[in-house]
């Protein structure tokens, strides 16, 4: 069996993220994690805060805390709300971890040695009015090629388009709003990603032709427009210091890594975070996965549009650079962006909802699970309140809780507390376990291939197949003339109930954990084990005789003035 290495685009350190950042990397990560787990397979799930940059020290200035201070609270408010949403990592670390910064300079060092960094002068923007050069994220203004007027120094938000601080129509100082400024000249340390274009080429030649096209088009669109060389030094007090041993003259006027050259890095550096930390007695080899890793080795990178030319082509040039055995990416899931009635969710500008306030609503799965069924994964798409009460009711409320609810609470009311045993199976039994069977397939099949939406529609036709045999059977009719008709048709759902539970892990784990401990079936473990097509066919791994408990309504349905209350909190104006 592989072992399956999966990271998630890291979440960056200022503030809480919103749905959009949460759909489009560490929740479908979360569920092929999940999934691989379930079927066996050895899976190591990393992802980390990402604390450098000009953000991290803008955002901790506002709050007036010192950047160390701010980012080690915001990593530990993350990791809560991440814990609320039942994200579950291997590791979950932070760049500016002693490992991560080991490692980065580490890869300059070899970077250096085998002729991929330059030290060159360049011309930068100072600002009169704060008396220092400023990086490229401290300079704002408007985009020259959508005209948006919010546009970084580094990259527009709006259209995507890589910048540099001297492309901005209109600059200011995104530390006092000053427009007094000028260029003057600073050494910077650059990589040579021209030297390794071919290379790059070949790796996502390699690679990118079973990526998703998504993912597959951004990559080579930014080959097609020829790798050029780039800065990966700052002048910043909060980084990755640039190692006083290979560039004393650099280190001593405090030059930092470029966030974009140690973030990537900072997936190998929660892996040894993760080794570091392992309980006496247990040992973990970070190398193994990282460093010299066998064929088994599968590494699956999840991320949203704007992170695709950074993992396919820069980290990759990074680590092809070093002349060293670095795993390299295999799979790169790149997702579209998910908008707010039209418009992009903001982190800067706190449109749409945010996670800690989505968690404060509903709980956790009615969220992962309207969000995978909405994923955007190859256009975008758009939330509205409307939608996601649909979802919720028909999908998880109606078909799903319903039917739990109905077929638990009708057995213990004619039968007891125990799983009936009625006649053997019947036609309608092998049909079902027929139809069970193929959409059990189906879902594996999408759920390999990364393809959530279709998978989420797999595992809803599961669900409703439930329903359908139930409403054909009838036991609420069969009880009258045939009790042992209607104790099967009882038995045949409770062990449709308990696949549900099991191959539902993946989508909503709390709600599958209520489902599962309906059931006296021994260990957790035993009574989670996936089934296969075949295994499900057969519907009789809860045997008659099991107890069991009906949980409470799995799901609550959203009604119009729940809506009303959402709209007027959180807005639903069309964008």
């Amino acid at each position: 069996m592989a072992r399956h290495l999966i990271t998630s685009a890291l979440p960056y350190i200022n503030g809480i993220k919103h749905l959009g950042n949460m759909v489009g990397s560490m929740l479908p990560a979360d569920v092929y994690a999940r999934y691989l787990r379930l079927r066996g397979h050895e899976v190591l799930y990393i992802c980390a805060t990402d604390e450098h940059g000009t953000p991290a020290e803008l955002a901790a200035k506002d709050a007036g805390l010192p950047v160390a201070e701010f980012c080690a609270r915001q990593h530990d408010l993350q990791k809560a709300i991440y814990d609320g949403f039942g994200l579950h990592f291997d590791y979950f670390g932070r760049t500016s971890s002693e490992q991560t910064v080991e490692i980065t300079q580490h890869f300059a060092r070899r970077l250096q040695a085998a002729g991929f960094i330059e030290a060159r002068p360049v011309r930068q923007v100072f600002s009169l009015a704060d008396d220092r050069f400023l990086p490229d994220r401290y300079i704002t203004g408007t985009c020259p090629h959508c005209g948006y007027e919010a546009a970084r120094g580094d990259q527009c938000e709006n259209c995507t388009r890589v910048l540099d601080p001297t492309d901005l129509l209109q600059p200011r100082s995104a530390v006092s709003g000053s427009s007094d400024l000028e260029v003057r000249e600073t050494t910077h340390l650059f990589l040579r990603q021209s030297e390794l274009a071919g290379e790059v080429e070949a790796f996502v030649d390699e690679h990118g032709k079973d990526w998703p096209v998504l993912a597959s088009s951004i990559a080579r669109k930014w080959l097609s427009e020829g790798l050029h060389d780039r800065a990966i030094t700052r002048d910043l007090e909060w980084g990755v210091p640039v190692p006083a041993d290979t560039w004393p003259e650099l280190a001593s006027e405090g030059k930092v890594f470029y966030v974009w050259f140690d973030a990537p890095i900072g997936y190998i550096g929660a892996t040894k975070e993760w080794a570091d930390a392992a309980p006496e007695g247990e040992e973990r080899d970070w190398r193994s996965w990282w460093y010299e890793a066998d064929d088994t080795v599968r590494y699956t990178q999840f991320m949203a549009k704007d992170n695709v030319p950074f993992h396919t082509v820069m980290f990759p040039a990074t680590q092809l650079g070093t002349r060293e055995p670095w795993k390299k990416v295999d799979y790169v899931k790149a997702f579209s962006w998910l908008l707010y009635y039209g418009g992009k969710f903001s982190t800067s500008q706190k449109r749409g909802i945010f996670t800690d306030a989505a968690l404060e609503l509903l709980p956790a799965d009615y969220w992962r699970y309207f969000l995978m069924v909405s994923a955007p994964e190859s256009d975008d798409t758009s939330f509205s309140w409307e939608l996601f009460a649909s979802v919720v009711n028909k999908d998880l409320a109606d078909t799903l809780g319903n039917f739990v609810n109905r077929v638990l609470t009708f057995s213990r009311k004619r039968f007891g507390e125990e799983v009936p045993a009625g006649h053997p199976a019947g036609a309608a039994e092998e049909k079902l376990g027929e139809e069970v069977a193929r959409l059990l397939a189906e879902y594996q099949e999408h759920l390999e291939a990364m393809q959530f939406r279709k998978a989420a529609a797999a595992l809803r036709a599961l669900w409703s197949a439930g329903n359908v045999y139930l409403e054909e059977k009838a036991p609420w009719l069969e009880i009258k003339s045939d009790p042992e008709a209607a104790a099967l048709t009882l038995r045949t759902a409770m062990n449709l109930i308990h696949l549900y539970s099991v191959v539902s892990e993946p989508f909503i784990p709390a709600t599958a954990r209520t489902m599962r401990s309906a059931f006296a079936l021994g260990s957790s473990d035993e009574s989670r084990a996936w089934l296969t097509p075949e295994q499900a066919r057969t519907l009789d791994t809860v045997p008659a005789g099991t107890a069991f408990t009906v949980p409470p309504v799995l799901f609550a349905k959203l009604t119009e003035d729940d809506l009303a209350g959402f709209r007027e909190r959180f807005g639903a104006e069309e964008a």
